[in-house]
């Protein structure tokens, strides 16, 4: 049985986000963060087992940009840490 434990991934803009406890093998943390025409911000989110998983999204966030009509959007990747319970 695998180990339950906690991961924190903490964002270039000093937000943190802490997942768990799980013993699944996540390794990458995602953000988009939208600005949408009316001025308000939309964050959608995500763990990936892989870096490569991660920046898989990158292409869906385009699509719904174009058809969510979003302003813009950040799109962010960072590692997940462990951390203790």
């Amino acid at each position: 049985m695998k180990k339950r434990r906690y991961l924190t991934a903490t964002m270039p803009d000093g937000y943190v986000k802490t997942i768990g406890p799980t013993s699944d093998s996540f390794t990458h943390y995602w953000r988009i963060v939208a600005e949408l025409e009316n001025g308000k911000t939309e964050v959608f989110w995500g763990h990936a087992r892989s870096l490569a998983e991660a920046k898989r999204k990158r292409a869906p966030a385009n699509d719904a940009a174009r058809m969510r009509k979003w302003k813009s959007f950040a799109f962010e990747i960072v590692e997940l840490v462990e951390t203790p319970a």
